[in-house]
């Protein structure tokens, strides 16, 4: 995990936490997982889709005209239209403001009714766009799309990190980026054979996104709610029974007591927007914030929605370039699996670091490579054409098994149960304790108190002990594994 330092291990009750892989935690994970495939599907298909001169003709005449025009100096602005941009970008809005509603319903009802309302706007979206007859009706669609996006990429991930076991859960989380590069592939793949259908192939594309939607909203279904939810609103039997079910074993009391303990706390907090923003609570906002911030700035969107045009632009025909974004979808499968088997064992600073070089790398060759020989009166050979696509899959690779899958994983599991809502916890850490991974971080240490000393008051914040307070609580801080060296 970014920052450094960050400890693999500690919580106080962790040991105690028994229970194994159960059969039914597994069934629910791969359920909930399959809210990815909307995303992922999404930015496939939208790629390819704007790519096929029957979608430009019927919704965007001036960027068809540019695209087939032979003048070099449109090589970089045949797509650059302000109505294509409103397409294109009203899913990411709208699902940016649905996010604060979704955290509202995950938070007050449950987990599971975000995963089935997400479902259902998706499925509502994906009718839109295919009947679509004119620009605003593509736009609502893609509209009701994107608040279908806000609410699965807000609630799945939550789900995922509260179901799976604390020795499992990286693994299991990253089954959702699983999904959405399989939603990717899968997008790629139609456009390939919708391309071929004149005049309304693209409609069945668009409309095809009702698949994973209707997956997502009957899978949630049969989905029950997590252990956490379930005790976070006040149903601590149901909540038990749930967990003994989950973990495949009665002796879950140490888990339990952790789950009603965080539940106290959080239900103590009416305003977990406002309260996120205090001082105890900055070193999770500032990872929350600026991981999917720097996700989105790696340009792995540009990459995977733009890659049949980008294939197309720099010489590739419409098969061809099609063909090549088939490639850089399925090397973005496989290489999520490698993140699936090695972020419980390596951690996920490993995976952030490493592979954060490798995507700079090759975005650093392919910036030259289009900077020195495409533009303007050049036109890139075929060997230099079949080589960026290489480099791209490198770079892809790169981010599926690092920033793609942790990017969703680890504001997941960093927040107390109090905010965790607001904040859409790691390795072999139980998200009940993850508070005790900030105070021993070498830095953020200096933040965190060593001790609760929240009144539950939600205008109060927590206050910094003094050394002799903290001397003094040596006796009930060593019980958790602390001792004064880590004040």
């Amino acid at each position: 995990m970014a920052g450094g330092g960050i400890v693999e291990g500690g919580g106080t009750r962790a040991h105690l936490y028994e229970g194994r892989t159960t059969s039914f935690v597994t069934i629910a994970c791969i359920v909930a997982a399959s809210g990815g495939l909307i995303f992922g599907y999404d930015i496939g298909i939208s790629g390819g889709v704007t790519s096929m001169d029957d979608f430009l003709v019927k919704f965007f005449p001036v960027v068809e005209h540019h695209k087939n025009q032979s003048t070099k100096d449109q090589d970089y602005c045949k797509y650059d239209n302000q109505k294509l941009t409103a397409f294109t970008s009203s899913l990411y809005l709208a699902g940016l403001v649905a996010s604060f509603g979704a955290s509202f319903v995950t938070r007050r009802f449950g987990r599971r009714p975000s995963i089935l309302f997400g479902g259902f706007s998706f499925l509502i979206g994906a009718a839109l766009n295919a009947a679509a007859v004119n620009l605003p009706m593509l736009i609502l669609g893609r509209i009701m799309l994107g608040v279908g996006v806000g609410f699965g990429n807000q609630a799945v991930p939550l789900y995922l990190s509260e179901m799976a076991p604390a020795k499992l859960r990286g693994g299991l989380n990253i089954m959702f980026q699983l999904a959405i590069t399989i939603g990717i592939l899968a997008a790629n793949l139609i456009n390939y054979g919708t391309a071929k259908i004149k005049p309304w192939g693209w409609r069945l594309s668009l409309g095809l996104a009702a698949v994973p939607a209707a997956l997502m909203f009957v899978g949630g279904l049969f989905l029950p709610e997590t252990p956490n939810s379930l005790i976070e609103r006040g149903h601590l039997e149901k909540g038990r029974a749930l967990l003994v079910k989950v973990r495949g074993t009665t002796n879950v009391d140490a888990e339990f007591e952790d789950m009603v303990d965080a539940s106290k706390k959080a239900n103590e907090v009416k305003h977990p927007f406002r309260n996120i923003l205090k001082k105890r609570n900055r070193p999770q906002l500032v990872m929350a914030t600026f991981l999917p911030f720097f996700q989105q700035l790696t340009g792995i969107n540009a990459i995977m929605f733009y890659a049949p045009v980008l294939f197309k632009t720099i010489g590739f025909g419409g098969d061809a370039s099609l063909y090549s974004a088939v490639i850089t979808g399925a090397v973005n499968v496989l290489a999520t699996f490698i993140s699936i088997f090695t972020v419980d064992r390596l951690g996920r600073r490993v995976l952030f670091l490493e592979a954060g070089v490798q995507m700079f790398i090759a975005q650093v060759v392919i910036g030259i490579i289009l900077g020195e020989k495409f533009g303007g009166s050049k036109q890139l050979s075929k060997g230099f054409a079949v080589f960026v696509v290489i480099v791209i899959c490198i770079y892809v690779a790169g981010f599926a098994w690092s920033w793609g899958p942790l990017g969703w994983l680890v504001p997941s599991e960093i927040f107390p149960l109090e905010t965790r809502s607001a904040g859409q916890k790691t390795k072999n850490i139980p998200i009940e304790e993850m508070i005790n991974v900030w105070r021993k971080h070498w830095f953020w240490k200096q933040i965190i108190p060593a001790t609760d000393l929240y009144n539950g008051d939600e205008k109060s914040d927590w206050q910094f002990p003094s050394k002799e307070f903290a001397e003094n609580q040596t006796v009930q801080l060593s019980g958790s594994g602390f001792n004064k060296e880590h004040i």
